[in-house]
């Protein structure tokens, strides 16, 4: 058997690190230690440094000069920062996905929205189902962009953007009705309205700011109280 590269090993260590960030499996602010993380994800000093340096230059980490590595924390004003910012981007690849998408594109599309579509459930097996068909869905909608960076860029801000949303997944807005902006969002980009499938992607992603927004203010205020 081959050796495995450095490379790959910092590879699965930034994958795995990130993705224990952004599920909230390393909570923030929390102290990143490299020998309790070769423990924890059984791999080298090298490997995980080179990961973490890379989460720092992403956002998910924050680096202490010699005192280490720290998972960066969560507020109020970066989450604002990052609605507008994704706004932004989003409203970009998709108008450009619209704009140059093929009958691939959007038989994907179709799909992604019929597997987010048809899924019901409130329990929590349910909703983490939910969160990544949904994501899949957003990603069909902009996959036809051609600016590799402008996927780049926004993919970063989506996966930001998830670990404000995860601290509210399992609670109910009955007064929201997010199967309906996806469908307005879905329905602009078939008839290739750039305009309408930028207002519902804009009102929708603002929508899921304001309640992730309440929601991480009880968050914050429980665990104050704590």
């Amino acid at each position: 058997m081959g050796r495995v590269s450095g490379r790959t090993l910092s590879e699965a260590a930034y994958e795995r690190l990130r993705s224990d960030i952004i599920a909230g499996r390393l909570p923030p602010e929390a102290k990143l230690r490299i020998e309790e993380l070769r423990d924890i994800y059984d791999t080298g000093a090298s490997p995980l440094r080179e990961a973490l340096n890379r989460l720092a230059g992403e956002g998910f980490v924050t680096a202490a000069g010699q005192r280490g590595f720290n998972v960066a924390p969560l507020s109020l004003a970066e989450l604002d920062d990052i609605t507008r910012l994704r706004i932004l981007l989003e409203c970009e690849a998709a108008s450009d996905a619209i704009r140059q998408g093929d009958d691939a594109w959007e038989g994907n599309l179709v799909a992604a929205w019929h597997h987010l579509h048809k899924l019901d459930g409130r329990d929590a097996a349910a909703l983490r189902e939910w969160e990544v068909r949904n994501q899949a869905f957003h990603e069909a909608l902009i996959a036809a962009c051609e600016s590799t960076l402008l996927l780049r860029v926004r993919r970063t801000l989506y996966e930001q953007h998830k670990r404000y949303r995860l601290i509210s997944i399992l609670e109910h807005d009955a007064q929201r009705d997010v199967d309906a902006e996806h469908r307005a969002i879905f329905e602009a980009a078939l008839a290739r309205d750039v305009a309408a499938a930028r207002r519902a992607i804009e009102v929708h992603v603002q929508r899921t700011a304001d309640a992730t927004r309440a929601a991480f203010a009880r968050y914050a205020t429980a665990a104050g109280e704590a």
